[in-house]
């Protein structure tokens, strides 16, 4: 099967099921393929990240973005640091999704600065996504709708940044 070429602009993601394992799938988007699959444990071949680890990877990468690019417009250096994100779910009725963010920096910031980065990770854009939920629309037929313009994520950010 020949390789779909990616432009600039093209921000749609497919997933394929690959016939190897029983949930091995090639995601193919801008940036080169990406598999997911399962554990092992759970009868996966465990040859790449969950569903849910990615969804967990594009809070992570948001909210580091999303520090970066606020650090820069206030001039400010920040030392190296870490977003992790686990997701679980939370019993209840209904049980609900709880994706636990930490952010680690390398260096110790002063009190006002770290609490004002924490305030500033909760506008990331994929963060506000997940809090004010969101519409699955699936067809069948004709071509998917159309994805937001590549340079739509960048003014999510600056305006979480403009505060």
């Amino acid at each position: 099967m020949a390789l779909k070429q990616y432009q600039s602009g093209d921000t749609k993601v497919t997933a394929r099921p690959t016939g190897q394992g029983r949930f091995q799938t090639r995601i193919e988007m801008r940036g080169g393929p990406v598999l997911a699959d399962e554990p092992i444990e759970v009868g996966g071949l465990g040859t790449g990240p969950t569903p849910y680890e990615l969804l967990s990877a594009a809070l992570a990468a948001c909210t580091a973005m999303t520090l970066r690019l606020y650090a820069e417009r206030r001039q400010w250096t920040l030392p190296g640091f870490a977003v992790e994100v686990a997701h679980s779910i939370v019993a209840g009725d209904p049980p609900r999704d709880l994706f636990t963010r930490r952010i680690a920096f390398d260096e110790a910031l002063a009190a006002e600065r770290e609490a004002r980065l924490l305030e500033i990770a909760d506008r990331c854009p994929v963060h506000r996504t997940l809090m004010r939920g969101f519409e699955v629309v699936t067809t069948a037929d004709g071509p998917a709708a159309p994805a937001e313009p590549p340079a739509q994520h960048l003014l999510d950010m600056e305006e979480a940044c403009a505060a």
